[in-house]
């Protein structure tokens, strides 16, 4: 029984292939190479996929060819069985890697950067001089393309390369110019903001600029201005220096405040008027209310003054209690 059902399998395997694997004709073909074959028309091609029909398109066009053409000469190449489908012309597109003027300036910028250290690629914005043509490079070559002799001023950014492309027959060359500017990203406020106010996150957005319009102390982080106040009223979209903002000033000059000292465990207060503003951890002058004595103390909350000497206190704590 065993070899009964071996013997119906290889029968089986045998057999010519059945209807539905006759071949089927694309409507739309993508060549990879010069030579569009039996195999790019025609699903199922059997034996003679690899047997040529046509030549490709050029790199990076379409055309079109009558399915009753393609299918007799299919049937010539020795696929018996083929046949138009029902189409009447069949759109042969020849495949190739594409490159634009937005890709070729990120070439220009890799290359650049690997000519100079000290420049990073995402930093430089490159624009040419001329917009350069699309350019469509053999797929199937080793090294697509090739960018050589880069020149580049720091000075001026201006650049040149020379760009070798792999066409399908032979390479083309030709020469990119344009400049390369290094950029930064700097910190700008989104809205203005007046004199005193305290910056949040929101208000603030990053900008690229050129490096040479960007100044000495600008600021590259929001973390290093975030919670500071502004010295003066700003400007959005201008690069922010910081220098622009101060630590926010929580007791103001006249302003009534209480002085803090502690010692073994007390803690004493008094009343009294600050001499001049400050932000937390400024020394500032103050009058203790009481004694009307002038002292030294550091701001230490709103309204707070911490001072050193406990005897301002005892001298206004006797005055009381006269």
């Amino acid at each position: 029984m065993k070899s009964l059902f071996v013997a119906a399998v290889v029968t089986l395997l045998c057999l010519p292939a059945p209807a539905w694997a006759k071949p089927a004709l694309r409507s739309e073909v993508t060549a990879t190479s010069e030579i569009v074959t039996v195999g790019d028309f025609y699903d199922e091609a059997g034996a003679a996929a690899d047997e040529p029909l046509f030549r490709a398109p050029d790199l990076g066009t379409s055309g079109t060819v009558s399915a009753q053409i393609v299918a007799e000469r299919a049937r010539a190449a020795g696929l018996t069985q083929a046949g138009t489908d029902g189409l009447r012309e069949v759109t042969v597109h020849r495949h190739s890697i594409v490159f634009d003027a937005h890709r070729l300036a990120t070439l220009v910028a890799e290359t650049l950067s690997r000519h100079d250290g000290t420049l990073s690629a995402q930093a430089l914005e490159v624009s040419f001089a001329r917009t350069p043509p699309t350019l469509h490079a053999d797929p199937a070559a080793a090294q697509p393309i090739r960018i050589e002799r880069p020149l580049w001023s720091r000075s001026d950014g201006r650049f040149d390369v020379v760009v070798h492309i792999a066409g399908a027959a032979r390479s083309q060359t030709l020469t990119l110019s344009g400049v390369a500017r290094e950029m930064v990203d700097v910190i700008a406020l989104l809205q203005p903001i007046g004199r005193g106010s305290i910056l949040k996150p929101e208000d603030l957005t990053v900008i690229r600029l050129p490096r040479q319009r960007v100044p000495s102390r600008a600021v590259t982080s929001p973390d290093e201005i975030v919670g500071l106040a502004a010295r003066t009223t700003l400007r959005p979209g201008q690069p922010l220096s910081r220098t622009d903002f101060e630590r926010p000033l929580i007791v103001a000059r006249g302003e009534k405040v209480t002085l803090l000292y502690e010692m073994s465990g007390m803690k004493l207060t008094a009343r009294g008027q600050a001499m001049s503003a400050g932000a937390e951890g400024d020394e500032i002058d103050v009058m203790n209310l009481q004694s009307r004595r002038i002292i030294t103390g550091t701001v230490v909350a709103r309204g707070q003054i911490r001072v050193g000497r406990a005897h301002e206190f005892v001298a206004a704590l006797q005055e009381n209690a006269r």
